[in-house]
């Protein structure tokens, strides 16, 4: 069984999300629901997949989805933390830069936590 977990911590100015698992289609939409209810606008979201071990199509298009909700609302995602299968995934689809650059802009793009 995947033990999936999303946890949210909200700051003044960012947010920060930590996703642990697999983020497949039967787990993609809980990371998409928590984003969702999360008021976003001008601030930076960042999405800690340090922990994600497998993301497949359906994770992949969260993060499109968020990246450009993010956009429209004035905000910034910064994806930090990406595994070798993530990484691959997005190198794959040729996606990888949307998100490491939006990293790199808000100078995160280490791979490292960000702080709290």
């Amino acid at each position: 069984m995947n033990d999936f977990t999303v946890v949210t911590k909200q700051h003044t100015d960012r947010t920060v999300i930590t996703v642990s698992g697999e983020m497949d289609l039967h787990t993609s939409p809980r990371l998409a629901q928590a984003a969702t209810i999360i008021p976003l606008g001008g601030k930076t979201l960042y999405l800690d997949l340090t922990d994600v071990s497998f993301m497949d199509s359906s994770g992949l298009n969260v993060l499109v989805r968020l990246r450009r909700r993010m956009r429209a609302e004035g905000g910034r995602l910064a994806v930090t933390g990406l595994g070798s299968q993530p990484t691959r995934l997005l190198k794959i689809t040729d996606t990888y830069e949307l998100f490491t650059t939006d990293a790199a802009a808000v100078g995160s793009g280490s791979g490292r936590r960000p702080s709290d």
